[in-house]
């Protein structure tokens, strides 16, 4: 089930023109947008989808083979930096996209690790990034893909309505809406990444899981362990029976899909 309505141009904050191609279904805009980089297509290529199929990204159950409605992107990047600088850009990305989904809901939105949206206390979508090294230990190419479900308990219509109204002459849609603001305020992030205050300050700031609870792979065992605190270089620190131990792969740890949201303060 694929329908492809157009290619439109995107001036950046950042001054640069991203080229979005824009599908209203695609079983998974990564797949497309890989073989895109690997068939040379330019640096910020984005491919962009208002429904594909469910995935682990949004919380949602792989297997399925359904197709769920939200806000689907992913972009090409071809970077001149090497591995060992990129080691920041899923809290980048994740800073940049809870800021922009931040313009759409007055709902309770917060982070995960290393780069999961929660609203409301419930995941609902998240960052994947990956990458291809060439023969020199640089990057070919990097993909930087954006999932959320914009289910209508989480972006009510009539705050969507009242954006939608500035675009209505361009019968632009919500999440394509979305897309422009998350490629915006990505790119402007993505620009200045070897100085992440700025974005590490937000990414701190909506970390919520201090306190949750998670899986703490040891060896071959898995243990709880709580979320202590989110570090300046990305990692956490969590609390295994009286032990602070740091984590810096995501392969170490199974974050929880929900926590409880702590009431709002006045």
């Amino acid at each position: 089930m694929v329908s492809n309505n157009n290619i439109i141009s995107i001036r950046g904050l950042d001054g640069n023109i991203i080229k979005m191609e824009i599908y209203s279904s695609l079983p998974s805009v990564t797949d497309l947008t890989r073989e895109y980089a690997k068939n040379g297509y330019p640096d910020r290529y984005a491919v962009f989808s208002e429904r594909q199929y469910k995935s682990p990204l949004t919380g949602s159950k792989a297997s399925t083979r359904e197709f769920e409605y939200g806000m689907f992107l992913s972009i090409i990047l071809r970077p001149s930096f090497f591995p060992a600088q990129a080691s920041l850009l899923g809290a980048l990305s994740a800073s940049a996209m809870i800021t922009a989904l931040e313009e759409h809901t007055s709902k309770n939105l917060g982070l995960g690790w290393v780069s999961d949206i929660y609203c409301e206390g419930e995941k609902c979508g998240s960052v994947a990034i990956e990458g291809k090294l060439d023969d020199y230990t640089a990057y070919e190419y990097l993909i930087v893909t954006f999932a959320i479900r914009l289910e209508d308990k989480n972006f009510p219509p009539r705050i969507t309505d009242i954006i939608s109204e500035v675009f209505e002459k361009d019968n632009t849609s919500i999440p394509v809406i979305i897309a422009k603001n998350v490629l915006n305020k990505f790119l402007g992030f993505y620009t200045n990444i070897k100085t992440s205050n700025e974005f590490m300050s937000i990414y701190k700031s909506r970390f919520a899981l201090i306190g949750a609870t998670a899986r703490y792979e040891d060896g071959d065992k898995k243990r709880n362990c709580t979320i202590f605190s989110v570090e300046d270089d990305g990692s956490i620190k969590v609390d295994v029976g009286g032990s602070k131990i740091i984590i810096r792969s995501p392969s170490q740890i199974t974050m929880p899909k929900r926590y409880r949201v702590k009431p709002k303060t006045t």
